[in-house]
């Protein structure tokens, strides 16, 4: 991930990196579509407030019907956060099998920073400053409805990622509060990872900040940690 100072664009579309097998033509007409209707959804809601804009509205906006809308999102919720079901599936499923034999907080780790990876490409592929967006997402989050969307998928992700811990260690959450403990921490690291990333305009790339949160939870969360002086070696 480049997410830096500077502003990052993201990959031009039908663009692939080197040695990466080039997407078809339909992959690549689907992705952007998708990334229009996030931006277009993002766009009016930050014009109108979420209250005032339908799927209607965002569909005519990016040229399709509201059927073509549905099938890449269920709601304007899921527009304007990117939800994925598919991903939370995967993620689940990652934490479960990730590197078999090591400690589990450090494959939990590699995980969610593979994830954060994800987030942020994906901010920067809508075009622009990713943290930008994120920072739109948030104002949208005063209402009070999307509150409560929002609350939902954190906890359906917290839930899968709750089972893929339970999954590696052999053990019945229901039985065992220490993979929904684990869970609920590192839902925490991502929020705050994420809210520290979108408030200093993207300067510290957000995986590198997910890193040093999970290695500062491993070493008990000391004081004088790595992650307390991430801003203070970026300026130097």
């Amino acid at each position: 991930m480049t997410v830096s100072s500077t502003v990052p664009t993201g990959e031009r579309p039908g663009t692939a990196p080197a040695g990466e097998p080039r997407a078809s033509l339909r992959e690549r007409k689907k992705l952007a579509t998708r990334r229009s209707l996030r931006r277009i959804a993002l766009d009016l809601i930050a014009e109108r407030g979420f209250a005032h804009v339908t799927v209607e509205d965002i569909a005519e906006a990016a040229d399709v019907s509201p059927r073509t809308f549905f099938n890449y999102f269920p709601s304007k919720e899921a527009a304007l956060f990117g939800a994925d079901p598919d991903r939370v599936a995967a993620l689940r499923e990652r934490i479960a099998r990730e590197a078999p034999g090591e400690p589990v907080l450090d494959a939990l780790r590699t995980v969610m920073v593979s994830d954060a990876q994800c987030v942020a490409d994906e901010l920067g592929e809508l075009g622009g400053d990713p943290a930008d967006w994120l920072r739109r997402m948030k104002e949208a989050r005063t209402d009070p409805h999307l509150r409560a969307a929002h609350a939902a998928q954190m906890a359906m992700l917290e839930r899968a990622v709750t089972e893929g811990l339970a999954e590696r260690l052999g053990t019945d959450p229901e039985r065992d509060p220490y993979p929904g403990l684990l869970a609920a921490t590192a839902a925490g690291v991502l929020r705050a990872s994420i809210t520290f990333w979108a408030g200093s305009g993207g300067t510290v790339p957000l995986d590198q900040l997910v890193d040093l949160a999970f290695r500062a939870l491993a070493d008990g969360l000391p004081e004088r940690c790595a992650l307390r002086q991430v801003t203070e070696k970026d300026n130097h």
